[in-house]
C-alpha cells in the first residue's frame, strides 16, 4: 500500500462519495475478546488475505508484504489510513449516480464500512496480535498462480528491454496440442513488473508466427503480431488470474501457436531481464459455452454506419481523437454495434462474462454501456455495465460478473456497446505529473490515440460467452 500524490478536488469528492455510500457485503470477524480491541489473527488477517495479500506478498506487485503479523503491525497506521480513504484495496468498479450494474462482481476486494472501522480500532489499540490459534488457514498459493494449472509456457530466453522508447515484443509459444482444447483458465506470471506495461496473448492457428521469430523465438511487433487470430487473454497491472466456469472455454485448435505480445516501458540501460510466463487450464471436454475475448474501441475515425469514434463538441472536421494540453474533463466516445451475421453465420447473443476498461496516464473516468435495440417494443434502453470514476492505470482488472449465465447482461445483434472516456490532461492529474517527471517534460502536450504509453486509448476489454453450435 503506497501513498499517492494528493488527488485533485474531483477525485477527492469521488472518494468521499464512495466512503459514505451504503456498506458493502462482508462483516468483520469479531475480536478474540468479546467487546475488546480487535486482534490480528481473529479480525485483521482474514481481511488482508481476502483483499490485500494478492498484491502484498512475496513476488507481488506491491512494495511490501502483509503475509505475517510482523509485516502488518509495522504499517498498521498506514493500513488504517488508506483503507479509511478507500485508496486501498485498489478497486475501480464503483456504483455511481450514473451507473448501477444489475449484478455484483466476483472476487470483490472492497471492504465494508464495518470492516474499515475494525481496522481503525485495531491500529488505534496498538495493533495487538491475539491468539495464533484463531489465524485463518494459510493461502494455498500465490495470488498470480492459476488454480489447477495444467500447462505453463515461457519464452525460449529472457528479454532485456533497452533504449528510451516503448518496445513491443512478440514471443512464440507452442502448447503442443494434438487435439482442440478449450481454455477456461489462465494467468500471466509477470517477470519484471517495472517494465511490463501490458501483455496480450494472440491465437495463431496456422503457425505463421514461426516464420517471423528469430533464433530466440521472438520478434519485434509494434502495432500487432502480424498473424491472423484474435486475442485469447490479456494482462495489465493489477490483473488477476482468469477463472472461467466449468462449462466455459475458448477453443485452441490442434497445432496452434500462441503469440504473447508484451509492451515494455522505456527502460534506458538499467532494465533487468523479463521472463513473463503463461499458465493454462482446459475443460475436460467441449464446453456448452464458448469464450470470446474482445478488445472494443480505440477507433481512429467514425465509420459510414455511424459506429467507431463519435464526434465531440471540440472536433472541427468530423470525429477526431485529440486531447488538448491542459484540458480538464475532455470526453471521447466509442461505439460498436453487434452485426446480424458474422463469418456468414447468424450472430449469437453474447453474454457479458467480464468487462474491464483501458486508458493510459491522463484517463480519469470511464463508463461502458449497452444500448439495447428497441425490438418489438420499439424503445431503445441503456444498461450500464461498469463505471470506473477514478481511473488508475496501475490497477487494471477484468471484472467478472457475479451471476448465473442465464442472468448475465446480453449483447444481442443490433445492440451497441458504448464507451465514454474522460481525460484530465492537466497538472492537476497526479498520474500525468508522474509521467512528465519520468519523461523530463515540464508541461502537458496534446495527446492523440496511439499504442505507446504516452499516447492515449479508449478501450473496453470484454469477455463474452455464447452457446456453442
Amino acid at each position: 500500500m503506497t501513498r499517492e500524490d494528493p488527488v485533485n478536488a474531483r477525485r477527492a469528492a469521488l472518494l468521499r462519495m464512495i466512503l459514505t455510500a451504503a456498506p458493502l457485503a462482508g462483516c468483520a470477524g469479531g475480536s478474540d475478546a468479546a467487546g475488546g480491541t480487535p486482534t490480528f489473527h481473529a479480525d485483521i488477517e482474514p481481511l488482508l488475505q481476502r483483499s490485500c495479500v494478492g498484491c502484498h506478498s512475496t513476488g507481488g506487485i506491491a512494495p511490501f508484504g502483509l503475509g505475517s503479523y510482523e509485516d502488518a503491525k509495522s504499517v498498521a497506521e498506514l493500513i488504517a489510513e488508506v483503507t479509511r480513504e478507500r485508496t486501498m484495496p485498489p478497486w475501480g468498479a464503483f456504483e455511481t449516480d450514473e451507473c448501477r450494474p444489475r449484478h455484483g462482481w466476483k472476487a470483490d476486494l472492497r471492504l465494508s464500512g464495518e470492516e474499515i472501522v475494525t481496522i481503525e480500532a485495531w491500529s488505534a489499540g496498538g495493533a495487538p496480535e491475539g491468539e495464533r490459534a484463531l489465524s485463518p488457514a494459510p493461502l494455498a498459493s500465490g495470488a498470480d498462480e492459476l488454480h489447477g494449472a495444467e500447462q505453463e509456457l515461457a519464452p525460449m530466453a529472457p528479454f532485456v528491454a533497452s533504449g528510451e522508447a516503448d518496445q513491443f515484443r512478440c514471443f512464440v509459444l507452442d502448447p503442443k496440442l494434438s487435439d482442440t482444447r478449450y481454455l477456461n483458465g489462465w494467468s500471466f506470471l509477470v517477470g519484471n513488473s517495472k517494465i511490463v506495461h501490458h501483455a496480450l496473448m494472440f491465437l495463431d492457428e496456422r503457425g505463421e508466427s514461426e516464420a517471423l521469430a528469430g533464433p530466440d523465438g521472438s520478434y519485434e511487433c509494434f502495432g500487432g503480431p502480424r498473424v491472423e487470430g484474435g486475442v485469447v487473454a490479456a494482462w495489465a497491472p493489477g490483473g488477476r488470474p482468469f477463472d472461467g466456469g466449468p462449462n466455459v472455454g475458448a477453443p485452441i485448435p490442434a497445432g496452434s501457436r500462441l503469440v504473447m505480445q508484451i509492451h515494455y516501458h522505456p527502460a534506458g540501460a538499467t532494465a533487468a531481464p523479463d521472463s513473463t510466463r503463461f499458465q493454462m487450464r482446459f475443460t475436460p471436454s467441449r464446453p456448452e459455452y464458448e469464450l470470446l475475448f474482445a478488445l472494443v474501441g480505440n477507433y481512429a475515425r467514425q465509420f459510414a454506419d455511424g459506429d467507431g469514434l463519435q464526434p465531440g463538441p471540440d472536433d472541427e472536421r468530423g470525429a477526431s481523437f485529440r486531447i488538448p494540453a491542459g484540458a480538464h474533463d475532455h470526453v471521447e466516445r466509442m461505439r460498436f454495434t453487434l452485426p446480424a451475421t458474422m463469418n456468414g453465420h447468424p450472430t449469437p447473443d453474447l453474454h457479458v462474462y467480464g468487462v474491464g476498461p483501458h486508458m493510459h496516464y491522463i484517463g480519469n473516468d470511464v463508463k461502458i454501456d449497452i444500448e439495447h435495440a428497441g425490438g418489438a417494443s420499439g424503445k431503445e434502453t441503456e444498461e450500464c455495465l461498469l463505471q470506473d470514476p477514478s481511473w488508475d492505470l496501475t490497477w487494471q482488472r477484468l471484472y467478472q460478473v457475479d451471476a448465473a449465465i442465464d442472468d448475465l447482461p446480453r449483447l444481442a445483434p443490433g445492440d451497441a456497446l458504448k464507451i465514454r472516456c474522460t481525460y484530465d490532461n492537466s497538472l492537476d492529474n497526479p498520474h500525468l505529473r508522474a509521467a512528465l517527471r519520468e519523461r523530463h517534460t515540464p508541461s502537458p502536450v496534446d495527446v492523440s490515440l496511439g499504442d505507446t504509453a504516452f499516447d492515449e486509448m479508449c478501450l473496453a476489454r470484454m469477455a463474452f460467452i455464447y452457446k456453442a453450435r
